[in-house]
């Protein structure tokens, strides 16, 4: 059927006229070039689909690397099929012959994405791998009988592929439907695309045929028929659901998937997608009644230990959160003590060990008492999560599994957030670990930074091409006393002597470098330290983030009176270095820059 489906497109009257190009790859190229042009409205008025730049592009770089499946060594003849098109009218044939130059690496790239594939795309490239002629029904029939327990693409999962094709099979009904109703409304004077006929027969066995044209021939049949195994749909994949949620977790804390998670310290190989399925038998057993009031909470839980790079949280603390306790904010990089054959049923933890993960002054007994309910609670949320193996509690402490964190991880990734392993952080640049590790809590920051810089030999010019990010990523803006604030994680007691005096002269850092000699007793040249980065060290210095008012102003004053050209010179510094942290912590106390 997809050999006629797709009518008055011209395929015939353009082969004719392409002398030599009869050959079986062209051909192929040719219709689904002329008929993805068509299904996206091109004008048909000459009997010829004409591209214009704009559905060029989208045809190069969206709709081929989505429907199409095409061998590296064809993909040449794609934008060679565009080319002798566009010579059949006048006018298009530059502009089309740009957007081919600007589109080549794009193409190409998307094109051999494995992150593009579909089953149909995918099961096309194996088959040809395996031999079979892709014209062949019946040969690919046979194939993918051998197929059984076929192997994925590197670093892709069954719930990419099955989320690529899902989204395929949407764009490709809606672009068949909008043609047909486009040719009713207008009659094109070439005919219209679809007939009658071939859209009573449903548009998902117009869209199956087409797809067998542009992949291989049968093969969407036998993917929804006898081989459905081999290509299975949402409903068997139900883990999807906690992955929205863990989705929505992300963009909670940071507003764009592209933001990575830290990177847990293990991750145990496992079956992620069975591992997935059962997290969300757990998460949806504790959304009953009978473990209220927290049983909703355990997506966030499973998010918020992996956002602590998989460090244990503690049941306490996290019971006085939802129980709306003033627990200290700056305590959320604290170690939790993960014990040695702790008792099954939990108990909230003595008051001193209270007070620590709380930050509160003098908890009583009375207030110990008060949170034993709810940390309870808790503690059997966290339970039914231990059940499945992905998750534990010992006593106080709670947290992933190093197969869970493999499982969380997954749940992230098929949802498309950035959610590297410690191997792939360090492969980043310096640049790059700087700006991740900016956003994670300071204890995971310094685990990684000092795993990036040990993969590196802990080499000087590791050291330099970090301190060096520290002063220059994101630089200028907001976040920039974030970046700045990584110096206090890392441990320069070992630190090449020389990274860090070449650092002296950086206008960000230089100052924070000559402390950590100093306190080495290691010598250097403190004349090379520039105003800015002296200036900038008294501002992040400054109690800014809690504590009255009058002291900050008092430690303002202090170092004012240090500085030569005493407190105009020395805010007129700091604005300079940085207005926006100036703006924030000394705007409350009234001063600005003269």
């Amino acid at each position: 059927m997809a050999e006629t489906v797709l009518t008055n497109m011209g395929l015939d009257s353009f082969l004719d006229g392409a002398a030599g190009h009869r050959d079986p790859v062209f051909t192929r190229a040719a219709e689904a070039v002329l008929g993805l042009l068509a299904l996206r409205g091109a004008d048909r008025g000459s009997g010829l689909p004409e591209p214009t730049p704009a559905l060029v592009r989208q045809l190069l770089v969206e709709d081929l690397p989505t429907f199409v499946y095409a061998p590296p060594g064809d993909l040449a003849v794609y934008p060679a099929v565009l080319t002798r098109l566009a010579a059949r009218f006048d006018g298009t044939g530059e502009p089309v012959a740009a957007v081919l130059r600007e589109s080549a690496a794009d193409f190409e790239r998307a094109m051999t994405d494995p992150g593009n594939l579909t089953w149909h795309r995918w099961y096309a490239s194996l088959l040809r791998t395996c031999g079979a002629d892709l014209r062949d029904p019946e040969d690919i029939r046979r194939r993918l009988a051998a197929l059984d327990g076929a192997p994925l693409p590197d670093g892709v999962h069954r719930a990419d592929l099955m989320g690529r094709t899902a989204l395929a099979d949407v764009l490709l009904s809606e672009a068949l439907t909008r043609a047909y109703v486009r040719d009713a409304e207008t009659p094109p004077p070439a005919g219209p695309l679809l007939t009658d006929h071939a859209v009573a027969t449903g548009i998902g066995r117009v869209a199956g045929g087409l797809l067998d044209r542009w992949t291989a021939a049968g093969l969407a049949e036998q993917l929804s028929g006898p081989y459905a195994r081999f290509a299975p749909g949402p409903d068997d994949f139900p883990h999807l659901v906690l992955a929205d949620v863990l989705l929505d977790e992300h963009l909670d804390d940071h507003g764009d998937p592209a933001v990575p998670a830290p990177p847990p310290p293990a991750i145990e190989s496992g079956p992620v997608e069975a591992d997935a399925d059962a997290l969300v038998g757990a998460v949806e057993e504790l959304s009953e009644e009978e473990f209220e009031p927290y049983g909703g909470e355990a997506p966030h839980l499973l998010y918020v230990v992996y956002r602590r790079g998989c460090a244990a949280e503690s049941v306490a603390r996290k019971a006085a959160e939802y129980e709306d306790w003033t627990v200290d904010p700056d305590l959320e990089d604290l170690p939790v003590p993960v014990p040695d054959g702790a008792p099954d049923a939990y108990g909230v933890p003595p008051l001193p060990e209270l007070a620590r993960l709380l930050g509160a002054v003098g908890p009583t007994e009375a207030d110990r008492a008060r949170l034993e309910r709810p940390a309870r609670d808790l503690a059997r949320v966290l339970d039914r999560l231990a059940a499945t193996g992905l998750v534990f509690r010992a006593g106080d402490a709670f947290g992933l599994t190093p197969r869970g964190a493999g499982a969380v991880r997954y749940l992230l990734r098929v949802r498309g957030v950035a959610a590297p392993d410690a191997a792939e952080v360090r492969t980043w640049s310096a640049p790059a670990v700087v700006a991740a590790a900016t956003g994670w809590p300071g204890r995971v920051a310094a685990r990684v930074l000092a795993d990036w810089l040990h993969a590196r030999g802990d080499t000087a010019d590791a050291w330099s091409a970090l301190l060096g990010a520290l002063g220059t990523v994101r630089a200028g803006t907001s976040e920039a006393a974030a970046v700045r604030g990584l110096f206090a994680v890392l441990d320069t007691r070992n630190a090449p002597p020389d990274a860090l005096r070449d650092a002296l002269s950086d206008p960000v850092i230089g100052a924070y470098a000559h402390r950590a000699l100093r306190a080495r007793d290691e010598p250097d040249d403190p004349l090379r330290v520039r105003t800015s980065a002296r200036a900038l060290l008294v501002l992040d210095g400054l109690p800014a983030k809690k504590g009255p008012l009058e002291s900050r102003r008092t430690a303002f004053d202090k170092a004012a009176a240090d500085w030569p050209g005493g407190s105009a010179a020395l805010l007129r510094a700091m604005a300079a270095a940085d207005p926006h942290e100036t703006a924030r912590v000394l705007g409350p106390l009234g001063l600005t820059p003269p």
